[in-house]
């Protein structure tokens, strides 16, 4: 498990778990029916992967992000909405120090544990109005003095960052950005040298790696120089929406000619695939939509539809049904096949 998290450099937490949750269902479909969630779950408590704003990282990469929590919220001329957040924390500083007088004293604590004295709330348009504990506790992981702590049901856990996080130096903020940017194409192995801002996790790499042209596709792309020539035995996977391959919606695209949205957020009548359909991949090639969903209380994975992008093959077919029985088996799921 860990060599597969540290060569994705970042596995993706999400508390949707229609067919499993997303970084359990990475996981599995990656290394296979042998991977237990157990294993990720007594990683998290023991803090050899760390929760960084809800991205799963191997521990040892923290120190390629400190730097610039030390800097938060950056250095130079900084953009509107960093400014709007340094004045917001500034304006609940009152509250920013009781959280963490409460977390050192009692702390892993969630956020409705934690006192809301803030004198300014958080001002929005969205689901995140006047919530101001949360986005205290979000802003509080920029500067580098909080950290998930793991869950407690549904709710997040926080603790102060200096029990979570491995007591070792940081890696100046250049050297960092760098590195940051070369684990990045090794875990993608091609990426656009300059994308749209993404605060979590961008998707281009600058120059690292070497120039590569896609032919048909616009833009400056990089490739991994040590992945060039390597042999290549492809199979059948079924993946979570939140994989790594398909992160960049418009990566996707440029590559892989896919079309693909995630359709939880839309109303039924509108969905096209499915409430959370999975992406198939087949080879180098992704083929189709699986729309499966999982009952915890039945312990019955139902499989709706398979969406064949071109009509599969009779090996593509049979892989993918191969595929469909593993996922059942390492849900230890009744299969009803509904299509």
């Amino acid at each position: 498990m860990m060599k597969t998290i540290r060569h994705l450099t970042m596995v993706q937490l999400d508390g949707t778990s229609a067919v499993a949750p997303s970084a359990d269902l990475v996981l599995w479909s990656r290394i296979g029916s042998s991977y237990s969630p157990a294993a990720l779950r007594t990683a998290l408590e023991k803090h050899t992967v760390i929760d960084l704003r809800g991205m799963i990282r191997p521990s040892e990469d923290i120190a390629l992000y400190t730097a610039d929590m030390a800097q938060w919220p950056g250095t130079g001329e900084l953009r509107s909405y960093k400014k709007a957040q340094r004045d917001w924390v500034e304006a609940n500083d009152m509250c920013r120090r009781d959280i963490l007088r409460r977390l050192r004293a009692s702390g892993p604590l969630t956020a409705r544990e934690l006192p809301d004295t803030c004198r300014r709330p958080w001002a929005s348009s969205g689901w995140n109005n006047n919530k101001n504990v949360t986005m205290l506790l979000d802003l509080m992981v920029l500067r580098g003095e909080v950290a998930g702590a793991g869950r407690e049901g549904r709710e997040r856990l926080w603790d102060l960052a200096e029990r979570i996080y491995p007591n070792k130096p940081a890696v100046p903020a250049e050297k960092a950005e760098r590195k940051r940017s070369e684990k990045r194409l090794s875990a993608l192995g091609i990426a656009r040298a300059r994308g749209p801002e993404c605060p979590i996790e961008p998707g281009d790499v600058g120059e690292v790696g070497e120039a590569a042209v896609i032919e048909g596709v616009a833009g400056e792309w990089r490739v991994d120089p040590a992945q060039l020539g390597l042999p290549f035995a492809g199979r059948a996977a079924l993946l979570s929406p939140l994989d790594r391959l398909l992160f960049e919606r418009r990566r996707m695209v440029d590559l892989f000619e896919f079309e693909y949205a995630l359709e939880m957020y839309k109303p039924a009548p509108q969905r096209k695939w499915g409430y959370y359909a999975l992406p198939i991949l087949y080879g180098d090639r992704l083929v189709g939509k699986l729309d499966a969903t999982f009952n915890r209380k039945s312990g019955e994975l139902r499989v709706d539809a398979v969406h064949e992008d071109e009509p599969f093959s009779k090996a593509i077919a049979a892989a993918v049904d191969a595929e469909i029985a593993d996922l059942a088996k390492w849900l230890k799921a009744e299969f009803t096949d509904a299509r």
